[in-house]
């Protein structure tokens, strides 16, 4: 597979997304429907910038405050403190850098690319194993595009956190493969897209199933049932409000843990994952006939559900306790659980800022919101970017 290229590589970007699961995680392993929402709030966002002649040509306005997954390389993370949206920034742990050294780790590093992500700042191809994913992203882009000669400096930045269960990994990749087709003049399909992406998190995943690829580029929330995905039409102007527990979970603890139930009381956990694939398919109705009650009850009763089978945790039980009693029409755990995030649903914009704050005052080290209507979607983003026009003028 190899896309069309056109012209000398120069600095290119990608953009991607994050995604929540509406419905039906851990069912979904055992072939039971479940629903993914895109988070096009929440962005990813790659550089590539090609290696010319020993050194970088990574400006500064790139390198200056960047970041994968919530931590930049000046050290500043996305937090909590309340500035009217749900963002800000408190110090973190980050190392900065400046690309183009030749000398990162004691030994003379040019003419390799660099990856700049989460903390790490170093040659592409001595980045720890948890950046597997992307530095296959990086190979298989650019053997797509005809550049597999060339050296890349990548450099990630992202709205939110990793290990929360918003398909960090998928969005990081997806975003440095566009990035480095960017580079390289080369254009690709959304289907070759989702194929490269795929490659790479064969990596961080083993058996990906697909659906964290496709609601990280996606404009649509998605029905996903054993490998058949149908887009789901949103006519309700409701909200989902996300609030990260600030525990990294375990997705392969959590699937590992049912699984041992699963063998051990396979009638009780058997009956459970049904339960939890009916509520996934009521969900896509919902949000298609603008059934906003019976959706959060649908998000009550899978939390419930969820907890049953020990893959909630106590933090993640008390912020979806906190969204009920402020006001939220619903309110579950989101992701592979044992931490990550929770969601919760409210009905309009003045409702999700009071629910948001609550979060923030329980504790949540962040709090977003997000329009579930697509059209909400990109009047939002449209004030974003009048925002950061505003800004930088």
């Amino acid at each position: 597979m190899q896309g069309e290229r056109g012209g000398e590589p120069r600095r290119g970007f990608g953009e991607t997304w994050a995604k929540a699961i509406l419905m039906g995680e851990h069912s979904v392993v055992y072939g039971y429907p479940a629903v993914a929402v895109p988070i096009q709030t929440l962005k990813m966002r790659a550089w590539a910038t090609p290696v010319r002649g020993g050194f970088s040509e990574l400006s500064d306005e790139i390198s200056g405050d960047v970041a994968v997954e919530g931590v930049g390389a000046d050290g500043f993370t996305r937090s909590s403190n309340d500035n009217g949206n749900g963002n800000s920034v408190s110090k973190g742990n980050g190392k900065a850098g400046r690309s183009g050294q030749g000398n990162l780790d004691g030994r003379d590093n040019r003419g390799q690319g660099t990856l700049r992500a989460l903390g790490y700042y170093g040659p592409l191809s001595q980045a720890p194993a948890q950046f597997g994913g992307l530095v296959r992203a990086v190979q298989v882009a650019s053997e797509f595009a005809g550049c597999a000669d060339r050296s890349f400096d990548i450099v990630t930045r992202s709205d939110f956190p990793a290990g929360r269960g918003l398909g960090s990994s998928a969005a990081a990749s997806g975003a440095v493969i566009r990035a480095v087709l960017d580079a390289c003049g080369a254009t690709a399909s959304a289907e070759q897209l989702a194929a490269l992406t795929n490659e790479a998190e064969i990596v961080t995943h083993g058996n990906p199933s697909g659906l964290d690829t496709v609601t990280t580029s996606g404009s649509h929330p998605v029905l996903f049932t054993r490998g058949d995905m149908r887009r789901v039409d949103v006519h309700l102007p409701a909200y989902l409000v996300i609030a990260d527990s600030g525990i990294a979970g375990s997705t392969k603890q959590a699937v590992e843990g049912v699984h041992g139930r699963y063998e051990s009381d396979r009638s009780r956990v058997r009956a459970i994952l049904e339960s939890l694939g009916d509520l996934a398919r009521q969900s896509a109705n919902d949000l298609e006939q603008g059934r906003l009650d019976s959706l959060g009850r649908c998000m009550d009763e899978a939390h419930g559900l969820l907890d049953t089978l020990r893959v909630s945790h106590p933090v993640v039980n008390a912020l979806v306790h906190t969204a009920r009693a402020s006001g939220a029409l619903g309110a579950k755990m989101t992701g592979g659980g044992l931490g990550g995030c929770i969601i919760a649903l409210a009905p309009d914009d003045r409702s999700a800022e009071h629910v948001r704050r609550a979060l923030l005052a329980a504790g949540a080290p962040a709090v977003w919101v997000h329009p579930l209507n697509q059209l909400d979607v990109e009047v939002a983003q449209h004030a974003s970017r009048e925002f950061d026009t505003s800004i930088s003028g």
